[in-house]
């Protein structure tokens, strides 16, 4: 039976990039050695490490003067090392879903921060619109896609001050205009490669602008100046990363992964929508994720929620029980998700109602 992974994260990579990983686990470049067990100094590591930032930049169109790094430590790092960077006196933060609100704690600790919006109320079902970003912040922080709660912002905001966006989960699902950021981060076990390995793009005349001293491995001047090898970076997952990159590059690109996306996502959301067993979780259609699809069962059916979870896991689905804090279910549908996966869910949503709705 084949088994369709909708996990949220760690989560669906393209064959692709498992076939290759495998292989180099086995014989890295032939070197007859593992890419475990490689120097990240060898001219081969360090050949991998260059061509994964020139197709981050290809890739993303990403213009003149920004830096693109490979860190550890996961976004989580990145909620402190952000306002360690940049918060000089006062930040806004954008509060749309738990990693959203946990970034703004963190930033917290660094100085001021303005929450501008909020959809915690609501559990966080909708994107805030019309709030105001004060004009003296020294950054606004946004996360693009919600993982939990299945809302997404799906333009570049042009906004006045320096935009710092979380795009962990939809990052190269479409295309972004990077000149519109200061900078842009994520964790790469979503939409890139496995976890252990975290993305960012730094637009290099933000940095260098806060009276504190920052420690060593918390300043992003250190990583650039070190061409990300300022200590021993994570070695496979940076090499499943330029997998994923050549495979999206040879698909045609970050736009022609926006079109399978929106294709896949179409698919589910009008079964959702039509099916009188199921509906969404996101009270506005515009705010709808590309990424991360969550939906629960209609009150007249909440009984059959286990029902359909076990139902759905015996035909294959993996990964689709939607997060505790919002239950019901989530499919993912990150760039390597083939649309014959989202049919499977569909197929499994009209047999189970052809068996429960007469």
């Amino acid at each position: 039976m084949k088994v369709h992974n909708f996990s949220a994260g760690p989560s669906i990579l393209p064959d692709f990039t498992v076939e290759k990983t495998a292989e180099a686990i086995k014989n890295f470049a032939g070197t007859s050695l593992s890419l475990m067990e490689v120097s990240h100094r060898s001219k081969e590591f360090v050949a991998v490490m260059d061509e994964a930032i020139a197709l981050f930049k290809e890739l993303l169109s990403i213009p003149e003067g920004y830096s693109v790094l490979f860190l550890g430590g996961g976004a989580s790092t990145q909620f402190c090392m952000i306002p360690y960077n940049l918060l000089g006196k006062k930040a806004a933060y954008l509060n749309t879903g738990a990693w959203a609100n946990k970034a703004l704690k963190e930033a917290k600790l660094f100085g001021e921060v303005v929450e501008v919006a909020s959809s915690k109320d609501t559990v966080y079902n909708y994107i805030p619109k019309g709030y105001k970003i004060p004009s003296d912040v020294d950054y606004f922080h946004i996360t693009t896609n919600n993982t939990i709660y299945g809302t997404e912002i799906k333009e570049d905001l042009d906004i006045n001050v320096p935009l710092v966006a979380d795009m962990s989960s939809d990052i190269f699902s479409r295309p972004v205009d990077v000149s519109k950021y200061a900078l842009i981060y994520g964790g790469a076990q979503k939409n890139l490669a496995p976890a252990g390995v975290t993305f960012v793009i730094v637009k290099d005349e933000i940095l260098g602008k806060v009276d504190r001293q920052i420690p060593t491995m918390l300043n992003y001047q250190t990583h650039i100046d070190g061409e990300s090898m300022f200590n021993t970076p994570p070695v496979v997952p940076v090499f499943a990363a330029l997998q994923t990159l050549q495979w999206i590059k040879e698909q045609g690109g970050v736009s022609a992964m926006q079109k399978r996306n929106e294709d896949k996502a179409a698919v589910l959301y009008n079964e959702i929508d039509s099916n009188p067993m199921f509906k969404g979780t996101v009270i506005n259609k515009e705010d709808r994720s590309l990424m991360n699809i969550c939906f629960v069962m209609n009150d007249e059916y909440k009984e059959l929620e286990k029902d359909f979870y076990e139902f759905a896991s015996a035909k294959g689905m993996s990964g689709i029980k939607g997060h505790r804090s919002v239950g019901g279910f989530r499919a993912s549908t990150y760039n390597a998700l083939p649309k014959s996966s989202v049919q499977a869910l569909v197929d499994c949503m009209q047999e189970f109602k052809n068996i429960h709705v007469k």
